[in-house]
């Protein structure tokens, strides 16, 4: 496996450089929450700085479905961009019209601008080629510094290296690499899987289940494996789809919870107490695993000498339902942090990491999603496509 490192382009000086980042962080009350996704794209946008690029960064933000929305423009965005690189960012409300072109056509060497929210504009969607040619005319090379969204056929991820030389950021050279690591793991390879949306999940269990120990199941698709185990799923009504799709992954190293945190509220403040797995009353929903199965899950997680973990095991952001999730983190960074090689993906998962302040122990945290699950599926993504080679 080979991947293009824009460290590796000689004579950047002068040169456009269009930078896909993901920058689709949370904000609340016009102030950004976590700017996780932006720190990690800093390196990226320093290197080329330094090296006397005309920087020009592309993102999207929100889910705009192809209009102008007021509250997905991207001042928040620039404002925490020039405080975290300590220099000015200009920032043009504009992406393929006279603005942006103007704006570019102006720019000296080591300068950095930010265009409009790509995804304004349907045809980022839609993998315009049209669009993409575009935006490429606005720049010499492309680097995708964005796994979050490799695994979409846009135009400015997909469509785009048609028309110009294609890099990886550093970041996103970061990610591969370290990926690829737990697609080659030290033995034994202990896989956590939680969250919600089974069918997002599916490809990765059964590409990963080959060469792991254990995959261990939390969160809500845990109601799909109980369905499949004709067991019951509490107020929860399970689709006939996702039962099947969970019927096909009850392997002997798939590994179900054996007891759960339970409500009979769905917000949670109701009745709460432990029950098994096996006797989920009818009238409850279960919100995270028990005490039984973190001491299970433990026994696995500190024997493993490779840890991928996706998804929360339960609804940790509730004073009741955090116990398993953050009990599985500070396994995760325990072990990460010397005996075992850890990866953790997502942004719930990264945010319940973050909850322990130790996430500095695990080896690499990952800014895909479904992207990175993609990938850990052995998926080739649209967005990877000339830039890494297997």
């Amino acid at each position: 496996m080979t991947v293009k490192s824009i460290k590796n382009v000689k004579n950047l000086a002068g040169k456009r450089a269009l930078a896909r980042c993901d920058f689709n962080v949370a904000v609340e009350k016009n102030k950004i929450a976590d700017d996780f996704k932006i720190i990690q794209s800093l390196p990226t946008i320093r290197f080329l700085a330094a090296s006397g690029a005309k920087v020009i960064l592309l993102t999207h933000f929100g889910r705009p479905a192809g209009k102008k929305i007021k509250k997905f423009k991207l001042k928040v965005i620039k404002l925490r961009l020039e405080k975290l690189l300590g220099k000015k960012v200009s920032y043009v409300e504009d992406l393929i019209g006279a603005k942006a072109k103007d704006a570019v056509v102006k720019m000296k060497n080591g300068q950095i601008i930010l265009l409009e929210n790509v995804r304004f504009y349907k045809e980022e969607e839609e993998n315009d080629k049209t669009f993409a040619k575009e935006l490429a005319n606005l720049a010499d090379i492309y680097v995708n510094d964005a796994l979050a969204v490799s695994h979409r056929k846009h135009a400015s991820v997909a469509a785009i290296q048609k028309y110009l030389p294609a890099y990886a950021g550093m970041l996103l050279e970061k990610e591969i690499i370290n990926l690829n690591k737990v697609l080659r793991p030290a033995q034994p390879l202990v896989v956590v899987i939680g969250g919600a949306k089974l069918e997002t999940k599916v490809p990765v269990i059964k590409n990963l289940r080959k060469r792991a120990e254990a995959v261990l199941i939390g969160g809500m698709i845990t109601y799909d494996f109980l369905a499949a185990e004709n067991l019951s799923t509490g107020r929860y009504k399970v689709e006939k789809a996702a039962r099947k799709l969970a019927k096909k992954l009850l392997y002997k190293n798939v590994i179900l919870p054996v007891d759960f945190v339970v409500s009979d509220k769905i917000n949670g403040k109701g009745v709460v107490k432990v029950v098994s797995a096996q006797e989920l009353p009818k009238n409850f929903w279960q919100f995270d695993i028990g005490p039984q199965t973190i001491r299970e899950y433990a026994r696995y997680i500190k024997n493993a000498k490779t840890i991928i973990w996706n998804g929360p095991m339960g609804m940790f952001e509730n004073e009741h339902f955090k116990n398993g999730t953050l009990s599985v983190a500070r396994l995760v960074a325990t072990v990460s942090s010397g005996k075992a090689f850890g990866v953790v993906g997502g942004g719930e998962t990264a945010a319940a990491l973050k909850q322990t302040k130790m996430i500095e122990y695990v080896d690499f945290v990952s800014t895909g999603g479904g992207a990175m699950l993609e990938y850990l599926a052995g998926k080739r993504l649209p967005g990877l496509k000339k830039i890494v080679r297997q």
